[in-house]
């Protein structure tokens, strides 16, 4: 059994800005370089079968470039205590529309479709129970923001747990289609 996700890497100048903002929360298990991504679609344990039907459903996806800019930091929380601390990022439009695509594709391999509500953000850090407060980072570094940057495919990854924590291997790249290969396509012949 190999456990998977399908999520867009940003690029190094991003990730830096992200990492620098890491720190002074107690309790934080901070992501490391080679964590940072957006998740488009959690997975989890299949076996290598099925991750090879996975694959051959996500080679079919077909989507334009498009770029995204990270907008703001938050947190999640579980009845009030914070769980996960993220940054945001925009416009959703293009990542909602990649994710159904994303999605639908999981599904034709045989998969159930998510059932939760898709929120695009990169996790910074999982919290401890007791963790935080998380608040004062928010209100410090709440306003980051960046250029946009741009979303040139998408990956399949394999996540391995130790004992410090997750590592992940990229399996697969996906192409995201130029723009001009869309218009192409939407010319009627």
């Amino acid at each position: 059994m190999i456990r998977l996700f399908v999520a867009i890497r940003p690029p190094a100048p991003i990730r830096s800005q992200l990492l620098a903002l890491m720190g002074g929360v107690r309790g934080a298990r901070w992501q490391s370089d080679d964590q940072i991504h957006l998740t488009l679609r959690f997975i989890g344990e299949v076996d290598r079968r099925v991750a090879e039907d996975i694959h051959a459903a996500l080679e079919a996806v077909r989507h334009p470039r498009f770029e995204i800019a990270l907008s703001g930091l938050g947190a999640f929380d579980r009845r009030g205590a914070p769980t996960a601390l993220w940054a945001g990022v925009t416009p959703h439009d293009d990542l909602k529309a990649l994710h159904k695509k994303v999605d639908q594709a999981i599904s034709r391999a045989g998969l159930e479709p998510e059932r939760r509500a898709y929120t695009p953000h990169i996790t910074l850090a999982r919290m401890s129970r007791g963790g935080g407060p998380v608040q004062p980072l928010i209100e410090s570094a709440g306003g980051v923001s960046s250029a946009p940057f741009a979303v040139d495919d998408f990956r399949l990854y394999e996540s391995s747990l130790g004992p410090d924590g997750a590592t992940y291997d990229v399996l697969a790249r996906y192409p995201l289609e130029p723009a001009h290969l869309r218009l192409q396509r939407s010319t009627p012949t």
